[in-house]
């Protein structure tokens, strides 16, 4: 048999590789000669760097240290330069909500992630795919275009501190000193459809998650507000308000392009030809359930394999779909599950493997 294994991260307990990896190890102790093809799975979040460098072998992984981390303290970001000159940049590994000390939603800023674009672009890289998961900040992107060359000035001219928090005192843009675009173009890649304003926006569907309580939600909202007086753009576009309204931001100062991000991926990997063959696809995340299909890494492989016309199973952490093997069921808890993933993850290959018919 020829199976292709996909899955997404198993949030807190394994990545995406490694639990590909197990999947195929569990596999192989039962059905050692089967071709086994890992496409480990993101959707713009966490692992979308990973799962890019996994499916090129020519990629170059750079490390670029002293970035601005989303509280301001330095952190070590990282990006990928593909062979055809794409430059892959996880805005998480510089800006995500893990690397903040205590939440502080009014100050948290992008910077970072605009430093790694800005260390890609000066190595050569001719397009941009960004994933805009995971953030810790609701800045509208502003503090990521600072890094790039943008300033935002208040009446008296003076450039804003970082955060979304002083958007409000926004007074006019500075685009003088702004990088251009590459020649490319920039993709974002995210798994949301939230517009940068509103009940649905940036702030009070995801400022809570950041820390921000309801005056910092108005306050932060105000501020996204007045920053879309002044960028012009699009922001009711969905996807606007991806990473706080960073996608917002890129897309009206770099005219850049909201991609679904699973979709986006799925094609980087070449899931398509190596499901295309295949006898069976297996994918799988921490928890399955009717958002899965929604936009998610998960759904994305599951109609891909459906399209092509070859079965799929999913492996889930836990699930209410009884079509779904959950880890919870084969370690009688979900403590148990999560405590060990690796080894209930090559469990369930196992028994996937002894329940095929070649």
């Amino acid at each position: 048999m020829k199976v292709v294994i996909a899955p997404d991260s198993f949030k807190g307990t394994v990545t995406a590789t490694d639990a590909a990896r197990a999947l195929a190890d569990g596999w192989r102790s039962v059905r050692p000669d089967d071709r086994l093809t890992l496409r480990p799975m993101a959707d713009g979040g966490e692992g979308t760097l990973a799962a890019v460098a996994a499916a090129h072998p020519g990629t170059a992984l750079t490390r670029v240290g002293g970035c601005t981390g989303p509280d301001g303290r330095p952190v070590d970001g990282e990006y990928a330069l593909l062979p055809d000159g794409t430059a892959v940049v996880e805005l998480a590994t510089t800006s995500g909500l893990p690397l903040m000390a205590h939440p502080a939603p009014l100050t948290a800023t992008t910077r970072g992630t605009g430093e790694l674009i800005a260390a890609a672009l000066d190595h050569g890289a001719t397009r941009l795919l960004i994933g805009l998961g995971g953030s810790a900040s609701t800045d509208g992107g502003t503090g990521l275009l600072a890094a790039l060359g943008l300033r935002v000035l208040d009446a008296d001219g003076t450039p804003l501190p970082d955060g979304g928090g002083t958007l409000t005192l926004a007074h006019r843009i500075d685009r003088t000193r702004l990088r251009a675009a590459p020649s490319g173009g920039v993709r974002l890649l995210t798994d949301v459809t939230n517009p940068l304003l509103g009940p649905d926006g940036a702030a009070a569907v995801y400022g809570p998650q950041k820390g921000a309580g309801p005056e910092e939600i108005d306050r932060l909202e105000a501020g996204l507000t007045r920053l879309s007086e002044l960028l012009g753009g699009n922001p009711d576009q969905p996807g606007a308000g991806a990473a706080g309204g960073t996608a917002y931001g890129l897309a009206a100062v770099w005219d850049a392009t909201v991609t679904p991000g699973a979709a986006a991926v799925a094609d980087l990997l070449g899931l398509d030809a190596a499901i295309a063959d295949a006898d069976l696809v297996i994918t799988g995340e921490g928890r399955f359930d009717a958002t899965s299909r929604l936009g998610k890494a998960v759904g994305e492989v599951l109609d891909r394999a459906a399209r092509a016309g070859v079965p799929s199973r999913v492996v889930a952490g836990e699930s209410a779909d009884p079509a779904a093997l959950t880890l919870t069921a084969l370690a009688g808890s979900a403590h148990s599950a999560r405590s060990d993933a690796a080894h209930w993850l090559r469990r369930a290959g196992a028994e996937l493997a002894a329940s095929a018919v070649r």
